[in-house]
């Protein structure tokens, strides 16, 4: 997760890069080439002749991993697997990304049909690939030592303080930390969680930054016991407005067909309040799922 487009890289909705700078011409060029393409794409009628669909993921819990059996499981996993079998779909074909930046470019270069990581819809995203409506609300907070001893709550308590701040690569949060004044020299980049949390452990940071649920899930599964703790969710403030992440499943922009079946399926999923008990098992609520209801790409797109 380095310095290219993923969920986390960009701020949503305050423009501290350009689609020029992410991803950089080659990027740019891919995409270009999968929509000349295409049409109206033709991967749905694809997906279903062949049986099966390609979800690139990142390893990343308790978006999208691979389980200790080695199957393919987490929220976009889960949910895409039933969105799927109501197309007639009942096969995933997981393809495993070198790092949560490398999705965009992975989906352009057509190693496979589908994001299905959580990735965080941007504007900035949007001009590269199309999402699907949204399915989740992600908060964020902070993994910190037992007790929280820099009392910190938000960004703007990370830079009072002073303390060296964990971020994952390519991360929303090193926005956030930095629109919040936070220095460059008090952020420290991490390429996975499991590292970031073992950062902590060594002492390395006094804090990391990241989703809600990616840290409460990291933390129960593999560092139980552990002097670590996880901060109130909360929604980070950049220039007195709130930026609240929603999550949703990355497509290239030439297959509408595939992107307009999938949220029609979405929609029956949500509409029959059928999202939650898929989900609720990596650590997502009632509330994460109203949320992303009350929300649309269309809107989540527009820039600000």
């Amino acid at each position: 997760m380095n310095q290219q487009w993923t969920r986390r890289d960009l701020l949503k909705r305050t423009g501290f890069a350009t689609a020029a700078v992410i991803g950089g011409p080659a990027l740019i060029t891919a995409c270009s080439k999968t929509e000349d393409s295409g049409g109206g794409g033709g991967a749905l009628d694809r997906i279903k002749k062949d049986g099966k669909v390609k979800v690139g993921f990142a390893n990343e819990a308790p978006f999208g991993f691979r389980d200790k059996s080695g199957n393919l499981t987490g929220e976009a996993p889960e949910l895409a697997r039933s969105i799927f079998k109501a197309m007639g779909v009942n096969d995933l074909e997981p393809v495993l990304a070198k790092s949560f930046d490398a999705l965009i470019p992975g989906l352009a270069a057509q190693q496979y049909d589908i994001i299905a990581a959580g990735m965080f819809i941007t504007p900035e995203r949007c001009q590269q690939i199309a999402f699907a409506n949204p399915d989740y609300f992600g908060s964020n907070a902070f993994l910190v030592k037992k007790g929280n001893p820099s009392g910190i709550k938000d960004f703007t308590q990370v830079k009072t303080s002073g303390i060296k701040l964990g971020v994952l690569g390519g991360a929303v949060e090193k926005g956030y930390a930095q629109a919040s004044g936070v220095s460059g020299g008090k952020i420290v980049t991490f390429p996975d969680q499991n590292a970031a949390f073992q950062g902590m452990l060594a002492g390395r940071v006094d804090a990391v930054a990241l989703t809600s649920a990616s840290l409460r899930w990291t933390l129960s599964q593999n560092y139980a016991g552990k002097p670590l703790e996880v901060t109130a969710p909360f929604i980070p403030v950049v220039n007195g407005k709130e930026q609240p992440n929603f999550g949703g499943f990355g497509i290239r922009k030439a297959d509408t067909d595939l992107l307009n079946a999938f949220n029609a399926e979405l929609k029956k999923l949500q509409g029959s309040n059928g999202v939650l008990p898929l989900i609720k098992q990596f650590g997502f609520t009632q509330t994460d799922v109203d949320k992303a209801k009350t929300q649309t790409t269309t809107n989540l797109c527009k820039p600000t």
